[in-house]
């Protein structure tokens, strides 16, 4: 099982929608490692959802429900979506300077690569904040 951690502008797409909808199509991605991080996710791996903007924080965990396949309304073979399901939403949000504050993720994209909105998420990462979640 592998980590995620997925972006999304709340303007676009927020927790609130993926609850409402229970699984969604994770589309829109065209950054090339991006695609490359969309192309080996695994039905069952675990997702943290990050809202970007104004927000800047981890909002809820979620699961990789599907295997990757081409986004069928882009018209191109290359750019590939999953499809998540949300799992829980954080009481407590993680803010991206609770994130920078902590050396465990000295070397997380979120805080390397800041405009990457797919990326990889350690074990050790992943328990991190979901304990900085619960408090």
């Amino acid at each position: 099982m592998a980590y995620w951690l997925l972006k999304t502008e709340p303007s676009t797409y927020t927790y609130d929608d993926l609850e409402r909808d229970g699984t969604t199509v994770w589309d829109g991605v065209r950054n090339a490692q991006a695609l490359i991080h969309l192309r080996v996710m695994r039905a069952g791996d675990g997702v943290l959802i990050y809202h970007s903007g104004e927000q800047r924080a981890v909002v809820g965990t979620g699961t990789i429900a599907s295997e990757p396949y081409a986004d069928p309304r882009a018209g191109d073979p290359k750019l590939m979506v999953v499809d998540v399901e949300g799992t829980g939403r954080f009481d407590k949000p993680v803010s991206l300077a609770t994130v920078k504050a902590e050396p465990l993720f000295d070397n997380m994209a979120l805080v390397r690569q800041p405009r990457l909105s797919v990326m990889p998420v350690t074990h050790e990462q992943w328990d991190r904040l979901l304990a900085l979640a619960r408090g």
